[in-house]
């Protein structure tokens, strides 16, 4: 015999995905308000939500293959690989990657840094879709898309959880012709 009482309803969870990121004041240094998505990543429903969001403009574009930037580029462009059915590439900083590499120079604030690809990891006409946490100058974009269209592919678009504007990098991307999609805008430095 079933029970007909009506159920107690569930508790719906109405955070949006800015809720699941954490704010950490005066890191990596004072006045510095570091935007952490490991507490979004740690979070089952969050996690999901930020895929699914990166992927949502791209859906049913042909995509090749993933790009991830080092290093939380990683654990968002693989999921995203594995939902869109694709393969996953790491840019990584200088000196990560065994074998051959291409790499490619990019200013930062202070100084350069340097990041590299497999030179066998794109095919010529691959078309690819880059993804990273945070979009802050665009300097590690703008540099992963050289070195992606410097073998030869094509990329379509870039995603991103977080884009701080006041810095710069979807100007950047956008005035260099990239289709920029960002989650959340923290506008608050």
């Amino acid at each position: 015999m079933s029970d007909l009482r009506p159920r107690e309803p569930r508790h719906r969870d109405t955070r949006v995905l800015r809720d699941y990121i954490r704010t950490i004041p005066d890191f990596p240094k004072p006045g510095i308000l570091f935007r952490d998505v490991t507490t979004l990543f740690a979070d089952a429903r969050g996690f999901r939500m930020a895929v699914d969001q990166l992927l949502t403009p791209y859906a049913g574009e042909p995509i090749d293959k993933v790009v991830g930037l080092e290093a939380r580029g990683f654990i968002l462009g693989g999921a995203v690989a594995h939902q869109l059915s694709v393969g996953f590439v790491p840019i990584r900083k200088k000196g990560k990657l065994p074998g051959a590499v291409v790499s490619q120079a990019y200013a930062l604030e202070y100084g350069e840094a340097v990041v590299e690809i497999h030179d066998d990891a794109l095919k010529p006409g691959e078309r690819v879709l880059i993804v990273d946490d945070l979009l802050a100058t665009g300097g590690t974009a703008a540099a992963g898309i050289e070195l992606c269209e410097r073998l030869g592919a094509e990329v379509i678009g870039c995603a991103f959880v977080i884009d701080l504007p006041e810095l710069g990098g979807r100007a950047l991307l956008e005035e260099l012709g990239y289709d920029v999609h960002a989650l959340t805008v923290f506008s608050d430095r």
